[in-house]
């Protein structure tokens, strides 16, 4: 990709805003969620119950979430998505003011949030590329910018704040992500509005979600991508599942410290993100998401092989460096290439494909260690992600991108969609 001289819009900010408010309340959520429940049980089931319920509506309407967003007014799915998101909210934040919180409950506003989250995620994601006219140096630079506070808000500042909250009142951290969708909500209420695609043929909502799939599976560019998380899950929950472990067994590192060496991991993310559009224009966006991908699976045989805790932290930021810039490079080419009128459905299926992945890399972790030895799991990721390169390579290498990039440029209008305005 090339870069452009374009600036990007206005509108960009208040969604950068938006998102970034959202995301400093998900952080505090994230973190005190677990923690709440941890008030009311210790039994692990209960808590793990918890902790999936979140993950459930990208498995199972991940593929038809993408298509009822490939119906809907982008910019309304997401101020509406936000908007409910915070009035949900005021269900726990009473229960914990009554004293009646349980985790039933808990479970439940996991699940609903997960299903906002779903649908603003993936309207986000389609309504991007409309906003910045599918150039692919502009959406390089925004994804950058998003990644970049997204990490900033969800990996540094919301987890602290969220248990400050919650050590000052059950209800405040919950109270705080309320704030934060309806702010949201507000802001991106502000963003023009933007055509909706409309599709060729009126087909039925399970029709349209399959079509959607199948335009993933069909383009190998499409697939490779959309591979490339879906492994990595793999790999790195099964290095998650045993990383506690490891870093007190192997590495000494207690509760505090591994609070910090999660940090380096999501500083690793912050620069990765920052430098990923100039890793795109001097290798190729092909070449670089090869890169990233080796230097993923080569940091996780660092991570394996530390003998303290200060290579581990290096490790660590050296993978999050790649994941980073993967996570940017990635779907700004996937925006640029994929028609507006499929964009939803696409990006709700590479996302499906890579939640999926995950509970299969806990388990792996999981049994690796139990079976072998606790590094076993570690340089099973290792060699799965640079096996994974391999495969990839292939997909998504420069020609291949040129290609997709050339054949997606705009000509005429027989190239593209009709659309019908909101």
């Amino acid at each position: 990709m090339t870069a452009g001289t374009a600036k990007l819009p206005t509108g960009f900010g208040r969604l950068w805003t938006a998102q970034t408010i959202s995301s400093l309340g998900d952080g505090v959520s994230h973190a005190a969620l677990p923690l709440l429940a941890l008030t009311l049980t210790r039994d692990p089931l209960a808590l793990a119950v918890v902790a999936a319920a979140g993950t459930l509506p990208w498995l199972l309407f991940g593929v038809l979430g993408g298509a009822l967003v490939d119906r809907w007014d982008r910019r309304r799915t997401m101020w509406v998505t936000d908007a409910a998101r915070a009035a949900l909210l005021a269900i726990p934040v009473a229960a914990a003011v009554l004293d009646v919180l349980s985790i039933p409950l808990l479970a439940a506003v996991a699940f609903l949030l997960g299903l906002g989250g779903l649908f603003f995620d993936t309207a986000a994601t389609a309504y991007l590329p409309d906003l910045l006219h599918r150039d692919p140096a502009l959406l390089e630079r925004a994804n950058s910018r998003l990644r970049g506070a997204q990490t900033a808000m969800s990996g540094f500042a919301g987890p602290p704040a969220g248990s400050v909250l919650l050590a000052l009142g059950r209800s405040l951290p919950l109270l705080a992500d309320a704030v934060s969708f309806l702010v949201s909500a507000l802001l991106v209420r502000t963003l023009p509005a933007m055509p909706t695609p409309v599709p060729e043929v009126r087909e039925s909502l399970l029709r349209q979600a399959r079509a959607g799939a199948a335009y993933v599976f069909r383009d190998r560019l499409l697939l490779g991508l959309a591979l490339r998380p879906a492994v990595g899950n793999i790999a790195f929950l099964a290095v998650e599942t045993v990383l506690a472990l490891f870093a007190h067994e192997r590495l000494g590192i207690d509760t505090y410290g591994f609070g910090l060496l999660l940090t380096a991991e999501a500083a690793g993310g912050l620069l990765g993100a920052a430098i990923a559009s100039s890793l795109g224009r001097r290798l190729g966006t092909g070449t670089a998401l090869t890169c990233t991908a080796v230097v993923e699976g080569l940091a996780i045989l660092g991570l394996a092989a530390a003998p303290n805790p200060y290579a581990a932290a290096l490790a660590l930021a050296v993978c999050g460096a790649g994941m980073g810039a993967t996570m940017v490079l990635a779907p700004s080419l996937r925006q640029a290439i994929v028609p507006a009128h499929l964009m939803g459905r696409v990006a709700s299926t590479s996302r499906m494909l890579a939640m999926c992945a995950a509970p299969f890399g806990a388990f792996l972790g999981g049994w690796l260690a139990t079976t072998y030895d606790i590094r076993t799991p570690l340089y099973a990721a290792a060699g799965l992600l640079l096996a994974m390169t391999a495969v990839t390579a292939t997909m998504t290498g420069n020609r291949r991108v040129e290609a997709a990039l050339r054949a997606a440029a705009p000509s005429d209008d027989a190239d593209h969609p009709r659309h019908a305005a909101r």
